[in-house]
């Protein structure tokens, strides 16, 4: 029995290691490599379970702050290179006969 738990425990680690990064699982992900961790560390496969989730829901947040920050300053770049179009006077010229 004991065999069969630790063979479903990897397969659901290396299942959720092989997916995207996704904030909505990213306690799933982080929960399943814990468990694995913690069992084969001595038998802590709950702990591990609960730290991995903990670390998991962290990195999700703190990727989500870094994908914001960078669409914002996509914005902000956008947004000045368009004031620096419209700023540029018209160059005309001027035919005398």
């Amino acid at each position: 029995m004991k065999s069969r738990l630790v063979k479903v425990v990897v397969a659901a680690a290396f299942a959720a290691i092989a997916g995207g990064a996704q904030a909505k699982s990213s306690c799933a992900k982080g929960g399943a490599v814990g468990a694995v961790g913690g069992h084969v560390l001595g038998g802590h496969a709950v702990a591990g379970a609960a730290a991995g989730c903990a670390v998991g829901h962290h990195k999700a947040k703190k990727e989500e702050k870094q994908q914001q920050a960078a669409a914002a300053q996509a914005q902000a770049n956008n947004a000045q290179t368009n004031a620096q179009a419209n700023a540029q006077p018209a160059q005309t010229t001027q035919v005398t006969k």
